[in-house]
């Protein structure tokens, strides 16, 4: 089948067809994924999200001249997409860590104990999947795609429930003036909590 009749039948939302450009592209389009993102995981979930786009999309096919090449292109400007997010959050957490630390230097051990209880609270009143998550991150520091490994599922609900997570324990320390970042010390203090 030729290029443009396999375009116009997908835009006509003929499954066959999708499903044959689907089994000829998936893996180079994978390789090539890979080659950005350096892990295979990461990479399947981008090509997956290619694929998806181009079905819901399908529509707007009519200048596609190569349904190939737009899936490579696509796979290239996601993985940029969420390169450019991943760069934004680590310098974001770079930036709290340097004031978390700053603060540090004039907490007592009081307000480290306090801090350190109410953390413990928070923690145990996620939803176990999200504290499973998080606690495997920030305990054993297993990185996201070795979580999603562990478990069975994928890096974007590795993220989502790390997500979670964040935004609990921000909300849980929202009224005091207290920021909490972690590290492989706060981390061991949980482990007798939690």
């Amino acid at each position: 089948m030729d290029c443009e009749t396999l375009r116009e039948r997908i835009r006509a939302g003929d499954r066959k067809a999708f499903r044959s450009l689907f089994d000829d592209t998936y893996d180079s389009l994978l390789a090539y994924t890979t080659t950005f993102t350096h892990d295979r995981e990461s990479a399947k979930d981008i090509v997956q999200q290619c694929f998806t786009n181009l079905w819901v999309k399908r529509n707007n096919l009519g200048k596609v001249s190569s349904l190939r090449k737009y899936l490579f292109t696509m796979a290239h400007n996601l993985f940029i997409d969420q390169y450019r997010k991943e760069q934004s959050r680590h310098q974001l957490y770079d930036e709290l860590k340097i004031q978390a630390l700053s603060d540090r230097v004039h907490e007592s051990g009081a307000e480290a104990n306090k801090r350190t209880k109410k953390l413990i609270a928070i923690i145990e009143e996620l939803p176990p999947k999200c504290k499973e998550i998080l606690l495997l991150n920030k305990r054993e520091g297993k990185k996201y795609h070795e979580i999603a490994a562990q478990l069975q599922i994928s890096i974007k609900t590795v993220e989502s429930q790390m997500r979670i997570a964040y935004k609990k324990i921000r909300e849980g320390f929202s009224k005091a003036p207290l920021f909490l970042f972690f590290n492989r010390f706060s981390v061991k203090i949980l482990k007798h909590g939690c």
